[in-house]
């Protein structure tokens, strides 16, 4: 990824954060190709998208933001963020749900 990939990146981890009900922090570590493609689509039905990003980019996203300040100490190792644009507690009962019963499926912090 180049300097101008990430400096895009950035700005829409930027842009998400500013236009987003609902933020969660989840840890996607060995979660298989297919059931990121599920989780995917479960979100995208509730108005939610998942971005998997360094953490460091995400950080960078985060410097000038004072609402998610929560989320910095957590970003580290595989995590993804997910955007609820609405229906929050929509998107937090398809997480809990899904990580039912995929247990690689972590969250690690939300904000709403």
């Amino acid at each position: 990824m180049n300097r101008q990939e990430k400096e895009s990146l950035v700005d829409a981890l930027k842009k998400d954060f500013a236009q987003s009900e609902a933020a969660y922090l989840v840890g996607c570590s060995g979660l298989s190709v297919n059931a990121m493609q599920d989780l995917r689509g479960k979100l995208r039905d509730k108005g939610a998208h998942l971005r998997v990003a360094k953490m460091r980019l995400v950080k960078r996203a985060l410097a000038d933001n004072v609402t998610y300040e929560g989320f910095v100490p957590h970003l580290k190792e595989q995590r993804g963020v997910i955007f609820a644009a609405e229906e929050a507690t929509g998107v937090a009962k398809v997480l809990h749900d899904f990580s039912k019963d995929n247990n690689r499926l972590s969250v690690v912090l939300g904000y709403v």
